[in-house]
């Protein structure tokens, strides 16, 4: 379903007192998505539930970028960032997302609870061309190697800034 939605182009900003939220399983599947969440995104609360988190991404969004939330929230540790998501129409919202795992008593991930808010436009500004050089080291490398080409665009920035990506994620 998601694959035939074609970006509009169109934004739709959240209000400053909007938190999207939403669980998903340890696989990603959504068991849980609050009114805020259904109303951006576009879609019923039937047409999220048991369905891949990833439905509502945009394809601006690097591969690369969701590699490190993965790799991040999957050694138990919670993550921080900056997502452009895609609604069932075709236009976008930006987040500033807070994904962390949740536990059994084993201390064993069972799934993730994402709560997102209004992102700062300032910081917006200076996320997209990170996010626009990610995605076209990419695109450039071929599927293969899209990853380890998108990562490196980060880390090197990462690296000039002496910074990690949580700090500059905080530093917007």
């Amino acid at each position: 379903m998601k694959r035939q939605i074609q970006p509009s182009g169109v934004e739709r900003m959240m209000r400053e007192n909007d938190f999207i939220v939403s669980k998903t399983d340890a696989k990603g599947i959504i068991t849980y998505g609050n009114p805020i969440f259904i109303e951006f995104s576009g879609y019923s609360e039937e047409e999220l539930l048991g369905i891949q988190h990833n439905i509502v991404r945009h394809p601006d969004m690097p591969r690369s970028a969701f590699k490190l939330a993965w790799d991040t929230i999957e050694s138990g540790k919670e993550f921080f960032g900056y997502v452009k998501n895609m609604a069932k129409d075709g236009s976008h919202y930006w987040v500033f997302t807070h994904i962390a795992p949740d536990f059994d008593q084993q201390r064993k991930i069972v799934g993730y609870t994402s709560v997102r808010r209004c992102p700062r436009r300032d910081a917006l500004a200076k996320i997209e061309p990170v996010y626009r050089q990610m995605l076209q080291a990419e695109h450039s490398a071929g599927a293969r190697d899209a990853l380890t080409a998108g990562t490196k665009v980060l880390l090197d920035l990462l690296n000039q800034t002496g910074m990690s990506y949580e700090e500059l994620v905080f530093s917007l």
